[in-house]
């Protein structure tokens, strides 16, 4: 690992090469990113295996299960290149470390009970709107999708909202 990390990258340029890897997704795949339907899926896979007929006769699971197992769904594929590429990126850079961020004046603990609770608002969010920042935000503007653009705006507000919430509360 490097003593320095590498700095990060240009945003114009990770901005080119993402909407590059959108339009290279739509092209190979017929689908946008997106991320919250891969937890969605496994949710249901889960509970298939807790309470089968349970998930089956589930208006939310059932979709989910009439093709077979949930997770053989190219969402799914994506995840796991999400995730290796995550780490391949950041060994790269020499910025992999375990560890917990956090603000002085919050514990380890109380740093992880608001990130679930805020993890849990924002899949909720998403499952309801019908996708994550990722398939509404950033698919559905690729698409040219009023609520696309409408759901960047908002989710930009909100999070400038939080953050000034979250700098007050703990510095």
């Amino acid at each position: 690992m490097d003593a320095q990390p590498r700095p990060f990258w240009n945003p114009l340029a990770a901005g080119a090469l993402l909407g590059v890897a959108l339009l290279a997704t739509f092209v190979i795949t017929g689908h946008g990113l997106g991320a919250s339907g891969f937890f969605a899926r496994t949710a249901a896979w889960l509970s298939a295996l807790v309470a089968p007929d349970w998930a089956a006769s589930n208006g939310y699971f059932a979709p989910f299960l009439r093709g077979g197992n949930p997770l053989a769904s190219w969402i799914s594929w994506e995840i796991v290149g999400v995730v290796i590429g995550a780490f391949l990126g950041a060994t790269a850079a020499g910025r992999f470390r375990l560890g917990i961020e956090r603000g002085p004046s919050i514990t380890a603990g109380s740093r992880l009970l608001w990130a679930l609770a805020g993890g849990v608002l924002v899949g909720f969010g998403a499952r309801l709107a019908q996708g994550c920042t990722s398939g509404v935000g950033l698919s559905g503007s690729a698409a040219l999708a009023v609520a696309g653009f409408v759901f960047l705006a908002g989710f930009f507000v909100a999070g400038f909202a939080t953050a000034h919430f979250t700098r007050r509360l703990w510095q």
